[in-house]
C-alpha cells in the first residue's frame, strides 16, 4: 500500500540526457558505425543517421546526463513542504559523483526509495550504465544485482498507473492533466533538450525544466495515495 510508505524516505528524480556529441559527423569511425546500425531500426524512410542523431541520448550508450534533478518531502507542523536540488554539469562523471555522495549518504538504508516516472524503464538504468563507463562505484539503491523484484528500492509512478498492463504508455505531463496537478507552462519540452544543450548551450534552462518535472512527480505520488497537493509557496527551489 502506497499509504504505507514514509514519505520522508523517497527521493524524487528525473533526469535529463543528450548526445554524446554536438552531430553525427563528430563521432570516431566505430561509433558511427554503431549508431548506424542502432538508427537502422529508428529512421523514417528518407532519414539517415545523421538525421536523427539528436535522438541518441535516449540511450545510454550514445548519450551522457547532463542533469538530475531531486526533491524530497519534509513534514513540518503537519504541512508537507518539498525541497528540490539539482545536479548539472558538462562533466558527467563530477555531476554523477556529487549525486551518488547524495546517495550514499543520506539514501543508502533499506527503507529508502527513489521514485521516477518511467524510472524503471529509463531513469535507474540510465545513471548505473553510465556510471559503469565513467568507472563510478554504483550506490547500493541502483544497484540490484542478485535481488529480487520485490527487493528493489524502487517506486515508478508509470507503473503503477499501470496496474500491470505492460502495453501501455502514458506520459508524465498527460496523467497531471488527469489529476488536476497545476503545471507551469514550459518554453521547452523533452524534444528540445539536446538543442538547448548542444547549440544554445544553456543548461540552466535545462536544469530548471528538469525541476519542474519533478515538481509534478512528486505531486502526482502525493495523487496515488489520495493526499492533498503540496501548495507552490511550500515548495523550495534553490
Amino acid at each position: 500500500m502506497l499509504q504505507k510508505i514514509n514519505l520522508e524516505k523517497v527521493l524524487f528524480l528525473d533526469i535529463e540526457t543528450v548526445a554524446q556529441h554536438p552531430d553525427f559527423s563528430q563521432l570516431s569511425d566505430d561509433f558511427k558505425k554503431h549508431w548506424e546500425h542502432k538508427a537502422s531500426f529508428l529512421a523514417n524512410e528518407n532519414e539517415t543517421p545523421a538525421d536523427i542523431y539528436q535522438k541518441a541520448g535516449i540511450y545510454a550508450e550514445f548519450g551522457k546526463i547532463v542533469c538530475i534533478s531531486v526533491g524530497f518531502i519534509r513534514t513540518e507542523m503537519g504541512i508537507k513542504t518539498l525541497r528540490l536540488k539539482s545536479f548539472f554539469s558538462d562533466d558527467e562523471k563530477t555531476l554523477l559523483t556529487d549525486f551518488f555522495e547524495l546517495l550514499n549518504k543520506h539514501y543508502h538504508k533499506s527503507d529508502c526509495l527513489l521514485c521516477a516516472h518511467n524510472g524503471k524503464e529509463f531513469d535507474f538504468p540510465y545513471i548505473a550504465r553510465r556510471a559503469l563507463v565513467n568507472g563510478i562505484e554504483i550506490p547500493s539503491i541502483l544497484d540490484f544485482a542478485g535481488k529480487k523484484p520485490w527487493e528493489v528500492p524502487h517506486l515508478d509512478t508509470l507503473q503503477l498507473w499501470k496496474f500491470g498492463d505492460y502495453k501501455h504508455y502514458t506520459s508524465l505531463s498527460l496523467l497531471t492533466s488527469i489529476f488536476n496537478i497545476p503545471t507551469p507552462k514550459d518554453d521547452i519540452d523533452g524534444s528540445m533538450v539536446n538543442d538547448v544543450y548542444w547549440k544554445e548551450k544553456d543548461i540552466n534552462r535545462i536544469a530548471i525544466y528538469c525541476q519542474k518535472d519533478v515538481v509534478a512527480l512528486t505531486q502526482l505520488f502525493l495523487r496515488f495515495r489520495n493526499e492533498s497537493l503540496i501548495e507552490s509557496e511550500n515548495i523550495f527551489i534553490p
